[in-house]
């Protein structure tokens, strides 16, 4: 038996409530740092904390989501450490009374497996303040605008095998979170962060299994440097057991932290263990009694959820799996291909126009889809003018490309450069004539050439300006010469 990983994740969620969490200061990224901050927030002596109602709905709807139980009796709690980027000296956080436990995200392992990552708990917290180094200065600085910014910390058992299928679990979240519109997901301006925690087990030659100590990476910045971290550190694990044989012990874990530009993790600092932030209840704040009414007010608020969706795509569409989950990863392409699809009877065309074409300009323009601005009406418009044969796929893409510069529909474009798709009989009458001009070419297709054929096709649809079908006029070339 080969040694296998144990990995779990904490991502930690910024909720984009309007307010923080427990006052009335405004909840933004950004902005002149210390400037949206109250006595509140900044923990000063003997002040109150009031807590945000908004924060507990999203919670909610979030644990609602993923799979969870809830807690209908729940409550705060002081998780004790002292930091630059925590004010109070403690973190108003949720430790043996989580809101939400015992839930799942299912992925697709590489095998084409369905696997479920079962969620621990899922629990309401402050954000801390946020650090800034700055170049050629021996100061950190301080920007207590985040500070007490509404979180969540979901944090999953150690299901994950590898790097892949972290990143697959991050995404099955990111995509949920961002259907239910609870946050909106930048890893860059940290509104979703990553920890993940790593051993690996061991099998001895005896049967019995030991542990590498546990490694803990902080705060990797993007879904792509999860799955290297990862992947990493396990190998790195595997190669500090072979020289040491040294197994796990609370003293080994450690905190590591990811150098993205040498792809290596670093050491930071010795693991602490929970006993050590020394949990108090935050008896500021009363028990949180919540309604099983208020939990199913919440319930019927929640959207039809990416999985949900992307089985009806393939069932309502008769579009392939993984088109399906490629259009559902985000909650505003799907709901413009549903829009294409209302004036497009060809789904399968309308979807490959949609994550080729339009793919293509969104990532040359480096723009969303909501800010692409040619109607869904007019991209159902030239799905129909390709399946009915009207044009061909290249005068399709020139069409495309000319509604992208001009916002003119397809149909004054048509008209407009005269691209419609020639008939059979002018078709038959330019394949005689290119063949009639080629012979040489005709004998090196018959010698097994394949280019030669390339090169017929060429010629028509060169003497053609591109209006010819190209799969037809292909069968009738091949039937002329053979």
């Amino acid at each position: 038996m080969k040694p296998y990983p144990l990995i779990g994740l904490e991502v930690h969620l910024q909720l984009n409530t309007k307010t923080k969490v427990f006052c009335r200061c405004e909840n933004r990224y950004g902005g002149v740092p210390n400037t949206r901050v109250c006595p509140i927030c900044m923990g000063m002596p003997g002040t109150l904390l009031k807590l945000n109602d908004e924060v507990v709905n999203y919670a909610i709807k979030i644990g609602l989501a993923l799979n969870c139980e809830l807690t209908t009796k729940t409550k705060f709690d002081r998780k004790n450490y002292m930091y630059a980027d925590l004010p109070k000296g403690y973190q108003t956080s949720q430790n043996d009374k989580p809101l939400c436990h015992d839930g799942f995200v299912e992925i697709s392992t590489n095998d084409g497996k369905r696997k479920k990552i079962r969620i621990e708990r899922i629990h309401m917290e402050e954000d801390t303040a946020k650090l800034i180094h700055m170049d050629n200065s021996a100061h950190t600085y301080v920007d207590y605008n985040r500070n007490a910014a509404p979180l969540l910390e979901i944090v999953s058992r150690p299901d994950i095998s590898n790097g892949d299928e972290a990143e697959k679990y991050l995404t099955g979240i990111k995509e949920i979170a961002e259907y239910i519109e609870v946050s909106n997901c930048n890893m860059e301006e940290g509104s979703l962060r990553c920890d993940a925690n790593i051993s690996v087990q061991i099998p001895l030659e005896n049967g019995e299994t030991v542990s590498t100590p546990i490694a803990e990476i902080k705060n990797i910045n993007s879904f792509k440097n999860v799955k290297k971290a990862i992947d990493y550190e396990v190998n790195r694990l595997l190669e500090e057991y072979n020289k040491t044989k040294e197994v796990k012990g609370d003293r080994n874990k450690t905190t590591r932290g990811w150098d993205d530009v040498n792809e290596v993790t670093v050491f930071q600092r010795a693991k602490g263990e929970e006993s050590d932030y020394r949990c108090l209840p935050e008896y500021d704040l009363a028990i949180l009694d919540i309604p099983k009414e208020r939990i199913e007010e919440v319930r019927k608020t929640l959207p039809e959820l990416p999985e949900e969706k992307r089985v009806r795509f393939v069932k309502q569409y008769d579009i392939t799996e993984y088109d399906a989950s490629i259009l559902v990863h985000s909650k505003k392409i799907a709901q413009y291909f549903e829009d294409v699809a209302l004036s497009a009877k060809n789904y399968k065309k309308a979807a490959n126009l949609i994550l080729t074409d339009v793919f293509a300009i969104l990532k040359d323009r480096n723009i969303s889809i909501e800010e692409f601005d040619i109607k869904p009406s007019l991209i159902g418009e030239l799905v129909e003018l390709i399946d009915s044969g009207t044009i061909n796929s290249s005068a399709a893409k020139k069409i495309f490309m000319k509604m992208v510069e001009t916002k003119q529909s397809p149909a004054v474009i048509l008209k407009e450069e005269n691209l419609t798709q020639i008939d059979e009989s002018e078709l038959i009458e330019i394949i005689d004539k290119v063949l009639k001009e080629n012979p040489k070419s005709i004998e090196d297709y018959k010698k097994g050439t394949d280019n030669a054929l390339k090169y017929l096709m060429g010629q028509v649809m060169k003497m053609s300006k591109g209006r010819a079908n190209p799969v037809r006029a292909t069968e009738i070339i091949t039937k002329r010469i053979e």
